[in-house]
């Protein structure tokens, strides 16, 4: 597993007491951690999609590719992931699509043709529920009762090609060079997908929202078809349940959030400790997302730290899970390439 860590990487401050002075009583040492690049505040949108811009295409390669972007709530997943606008602000997802349209452009007088379809789905309360279907509905902070009643879709694995899917999500072919298509597509989830406010966001991410590209490939000349997925995923933000004050609706989402994560977690844990089972079916993320973080695939984590001096706890929890996810050997990725 490949890592990128969006903020400052090295020490932590002390814990703040309740009173929001250090506590004296308990120093806290300080902590260097290391990671495969670092990206300070400074550093624009370009700068972060040009250090993963290959790992992206090796999904046209014939690969299961994963980005993920791990943080708590308010720490700037979403604006890593989309983005904003159409200029220097975008995010991986739509610059990810411009560089699979260069890519295509280029492996095309290769003699390869390709046909791509987009899912665009969310994860909330462990339920998956479509983003680009004509029913998914846009939930408001009023009426989160109603995205929870929605029968949830199911992640299923065909047991003959070992491939997951979500069954029942919509699939829209897509042109990846057709900027504004794409834009439409991430403006159609955003309105779909569940955020609420909290005393630690205004605007904080409910769900998980998984966007996958499904691309298939075909060289008639070499009689090869090969099948790749780039899996680009916002997660929603870890929380402390003492700094949002979550209640109700908003605390059960918060324990599914953290619930989640934790199992992320877990799977990552099994697969350093090189474990004969790794839990990926203890939440519907995982299980989704089993072909790339298994040894098949290609992973790579984005984690967004809080500037605040308040966050100071969360940044470090946070850094010592990309630690962890860093130390990770997931091995050789296998291309899934077939003579026709």
């Amino acid at each position: 597993v490949s890592l990128a860590l969006a903020g400052e990487a090295e020490g932590a401050p002390r814990s703040p007491t309740r009173g929001g002075e250090h506590d004296k009583r308990r120093p806290r040492k300080r902590e260097t951690y290391a990671y495969d690049r670092v990206f300070g505040p400074e550093v624009g949108q370009e700068e972060v999609f040009g250090e993963v811009s290959e790992f992206v295409q090796s999904a046209l390669d014939g690969y299961q590719v994963c980005l993920l972007s791990y943080g708590q709530t308010g720490s700037g997943k979403t604006h890593t992931m989309q983005g904003a606008g159409s200029g220097p602000m975008r995010g991986i997802i739509p610059r990810a699509m411009e560089q699979v349209a260069a890519y295509c452009a280029q492996q095309r007088t290769r003699g390869w043709a390709y046909e791509m379809e987009v899912t665009y789905v969310e994860i909330y309360n462990e339920q998956v529920r479509d983003l680009l279907g004509e029913d998914a509905g846009a939930p408001t902070t009023r009426d989160f009762g109603r995205a929870e009643a929605q029968s949830g879709l199911e992640v299923r694995r065909d047991p003959k090609t070992g491939r997951v899917f979500v069954d029942g999500a919509t699939r829209r072919p897509i042109d990846p060079a057709d900027a504004a298509a794409v834009d439409a597509l991430v403006a159609c989830a955003a309105r779909h997908r569940c955020v609420a406010s909290t005393e630690m966001n205004a605007v904080s991410s409910r769900s998980h929202a998984v966007f996958t590209l499904h691309l298939t490939g075909t060289n008639a000349e070499r009689r090869a078809r090969l099948r790749g997925a780039l899996h680009l995923v916002d997660l929603a933000g870890s929380e402390r349940l003492d700094r949002s004050h979550a209640q109700g609706q908003r605390l059960k989402e918060a324990q599914s959030i953290n619930k989640s994560l934790s199992a992320l977690a877990g799977v990552f844990a099994s697969l350093n400790a090189k474990r004969s089972h790794v839990p990926y079916r203890d939440s519907r993320l995982t299980f989704l997302l089993q072909p790339a973080l298994s040894g098949d695939g290609k992973t790579l984590l984005f984690v967004n730290l809080s500037p605040t001096a308040a966050s100071a706890n969360e940044s470090l929890c946070s850094l010592r899970f990309a630690k962890q996810v860093n130390q990770v050997e997931l091995g050789k990725a296998t291309r899934a390439v077939e003579t026709v």
